[in-house]
């Protein structure tokens, strides 16, 4: 059986990370060839290693999604290679502050986020647009925690990143969608596996509720009682990310386990 993602060239930003690195196995077992970007060459050639040891494609570039040239350069690359770039998805960290009362939150915290999220996916998003729109489809791919959508106290700067970057890509799938590029989103938050003691520390501070009790917690609030996990996130992003999905753009699909229901 040919796999949703057959004869496709994928590039993910944040290739080693948690999700990033799960996306890509994902793509790469739908047969799609995957080009792994990120900023420590190291960590994204021991996920691409795992992929080519069971027979997928993967190539990695050390690559910062913040370096307008950076990005245009690796684009260029890749369409270089393989002749083309179907898919563009940025999974990147954004240095999200948490936990603190934005009326006490300083605005370097503020803002980190928001500039840092909505910058890596405007060039990332415009670089792989431009080859899309001359090849006539693609589809360009973002995530975000649903927290720019559903007001919730205490997420501090993830709510404004999150808002900021979802209308940016409703705005580009409008505009790019009569050259038959596709730009979809999707919601997901404290997904299981991606949660570590540092992780968490780093956006909420010290303090913070430890992995055990903040899956314990998003257990007693999600509809279906349980944190959302890298596998969910990916094989919805591999549905997206496919000719499965032709009539989906601008929008987002909602991987929170029903921690948010909308």
């Amino acid at each position: 059986m040919t796999g949703l993602l057959e004869g496709k060239t994928a590039i993910i930003y944040g290739g080693a990370g948690g999700i990033g690195a799960g996306v890509a196995r994902t793509f790469a077992r739908e047969g799609a060839k995957v080009f792994l970007a990120g900023r420590t060459r190291e960590n994204l050639q021991a996920v691409a290693n795992d992929i080519t040891s069971v027979g997928g494609s993967a190539e990695v570039a050390t690559v910062d999604a913040l370096d307008e040239r950076a990005v245009e350069d690796h684009v260029r690359d890749v369409v270089s290679n393989a002749g083309s770039v179907d898919v563009s998805f940025n999974l990147i960290s954004r240095g999200d502050v948490q936990g603190t009362p934005l009326v006490e939150m300083t605005t370097a915290d503020l803002l980190r986020a928001v500039v840092n999220g909505l910058q890596s996916n405007f060039i990332t998003a415009r670089a792989a647009g431009r080859r899309m729109i001359e090849q006539g489809s693609g589809v360009i791919l973002h995530l975000n925690s649903a927290s720019g959508a559903a007001a919730m106290p205490g997420m501090g700067s993830t709510g404004p990143a999150d808002a900021a970057t979802e209308a940016f890509m409703r705005y580009l799938a409008a505009e790019v969608g009569p050259r038959g590029v596709r730009v979809c989103g999707i919601w997901t938050a404290a997904v299981a596996e991606t949660l570590t003691e540092e992780k968490l520390s780093a956006v909420g501070g010290d303090g913070t509720p430890g992995p055990q009790a903040v899956l314990e917690m998003i257990a007693a609030m999600a509809a279906l009682r349980r944190a959302p996990r890298v596998a969910d996130v990916a094989e919805v992003a591999t549905f997206l990310a496919s000719d499965r999905a032709a009539g989906i753009t601008g929008t987002m699909v909602n991987v929170t386990s029903g921690l948010v229901l909308r």
